[in-house]
């Protein structure tokens, strides 16, 4: 009896233990089927959240899932009649050709990333982008396939619009009535901020002390394209003429350009117009205005820099013409018609201001009037017209006789005054003798036949020593002349000395 009431004891107790040992399991199984669904919940939010479509298949093609995103992207059956959709049947995607990439990620075990242009959505062409991944089980096995996708189609759309803008930039850039050059800066733009970083302050004083320098950053401005206007303003028949045969004349010139180009780039002024000299393939010079502009986008890379070159020769040459011709007319004003010496406008207007250079130079400043001897006996001998060529004649004389910034003024009929900038009083008298020398011994008149003898008289005065201002100047000259011609003429005298 007790045997038995011990057995039906340990029964009992073994009872006890295995429902405690179930009711563990029950809350173990309540537990993991609580994560199971919590993970699920977390699954599904994550899937249903993600801004792009997910589903699953197995290898026959049966959905067995997909998300929110997946639902909306594509037409598929109402309600749960989705699941029983067969991919490899689905006609949205047999028409755009997707169902094939399915059949290759399960035959060939990869995963295969596709974009496919028009996929048919509620009367509208989606660009979706497929990534089909194999899903495999412990021994490799495929057992099903997973897919994300991508709605790509604004991004597409974002990539059309700026492919046609870029092909509607280039037909403007090639037609273009100006020439143009595409440069690529940007390597030049990080070098010299490396520079600036090193503490390299005034780049223009660095660039001037490395030649080098120079060299090397213009070799970091990459020449992108130029159209066909740049081809003919350089002369060039085309682009490999260009390649091979283009390139500076003068290296000085070159330099400067090229410091002047690299600053510009320093200083962020890309706009600013410049003017350069360019020499073409055929050796002509070309002057053009050359202004660069930053494309919209490549503001902080220098990236895309255009440069326009507007040839502005003829109008440069038009305005030296009129320039030279202002000058010519101006000049002419200030020149005596028969003898091509200054005249007495000249004169008065230069003269006042070389007296008070000299004086502020400390330096002297001579004046010689003189006139040529009993001139009108020549011109009642031989007639006014010879007379006239006389005084051209003795004007090639005395012009010969003087080297700038001395020089000559046809002062009235056969009298002439000659300013002698930086002359004391005996260089002046040494200046007079060798005038009066050279008339002396100069035979006039010889080309019509005649062999004229002439001689002169000179007054000279010199400042600050006889006058400090010009019409004391002009006086004391002409003083100094009257009292040569009053004792005898051919002959030179001073003022003060002669009175």
């Amino acid at each position: 009896m007790d045997a038995v009431s011990e057995t039906m004891k340990d029964v009992i107790s073994e009872r006890e233990n295995l429902r405690s040992l179930l009711r563990t399991m029950e809350v173990r199984c309540e537990q993991a089927e609580t994560s199971l669904r919590e993970t699920e919940q977390r699954n599904r939010m994550l899937g249903d959240s993600a801004p792009f479509g997910i589903f699953t298949m197995d290898t026959a093609g049966r959905i067995t899932g997909l998300n929110r995103k997946m639902k909306e992207m594509l037409p598929w059956p109402e309600d749960e009649g989705m699941l029983s959709v067969t991919i490899f049947e689905f006609q949205p995607l047999l028409e755009a050709g997707i169902v094939q990439d399915f059949q290759r990620c399960i035959e060939l075990r990869q995963t295969i990333t596709s974009n496919h242009p028009c996929v048919k959505s509620a009367g509208t062409c989606l660009h979706l982008r497929f990534t089909i991944s194999p899903v495999l089980d412990d021994g490799g096995t495929v057992t099903g396939v997973l897919a994300f996708v991508e709605d790509i189609t604004n991004l597409k759309l974002a990539e059309d619009a700026i492919r046609e803008s870029e092909d509607r930039y280039r037909l403007l850039f090639q037609s273009a009535p100006v020439a143009l050059i595409e440069r690529d800066a940007s390597l030049l733009k990080k070098h010299l901020e490396s520079l600036h970083e090193k503490g390299i302050q005034d780049l223009h004083l660095y660039l001037n002390n490395h030649p080098q320098a120079v060299t090397e950053c213009m070799s970091m401005i990459k020449t992108v394209d130029y159209n066909e206007a740049f081809l003919r303003l350089v002369e060039a028949r085309d682009r490999d003429e260009l390649t091979n045969g283009f390139g500076p004349v003068n290296f000085e010139e070159y330099n400067r350009m090229a410091i002047d180009i690299i600053l510009m780039f320093a200083d962020g002024n890309i706009a600013r117009e410049r003017e350069e000299t360019l020499h073409t393939l055929k050796k002509n010079v070309r002057r053009v205005v050359i202004k660069s502009l930053l494309v919209t986008g490549h503001e902080d890379t220098y990236a895309r820099v255009i440069n326009s070159l507007v040839d502005i020769t003829v109008r440069k040459q038009a305005e030296d013409a009129l320039r030279a011709s202002e000058q010519h007319f101006r000049e002419q004003a200030m020149r005596d018609i028969l003898t091509g010496l200054y005249n007495r406008r000249y004169l008065y207007h230069k003269l006042e201001n070389l007296i008070e250079a000299a004086k502020q130079n400390r330096t002297y400043l001579s004046l010689i009037f003189m006139d040529l001897d009993d001139f009108k006996q020549v011109v009642d001998t031989h007639g006014h017209l010879n007379g006239s060529r006389a005084i051209q004649e003795v004007a090639a004389t005395i012009s010969a006789t003087l080297e700038k910034p001395a020089f000559a003024v046809a002062y009235a009929g056969d009298e002439f005054v000659l300013v002698l900038p930086g002359y004391g009083q005996t260089h002046a008298e040494e200046k007079a003798l060798q005038i009066r020398s050279r008339i002396q011994t100069t035979t006039y008149l010889k080309d019509i036949g005649l062999a004229l003898s002439l001689a002169a008289s000179f007054g000279i005065a010199t400042c600050p020593t006889h006058a400090a201002d010009m019409n004391g100047l002009l006086a004391s000259a002409d003083n100094a002349l009257f009292a040569v011609k009053a004792k005898g003429k051919n002959a030179i005298g001073w003022a003060g000395i002669h009175d």
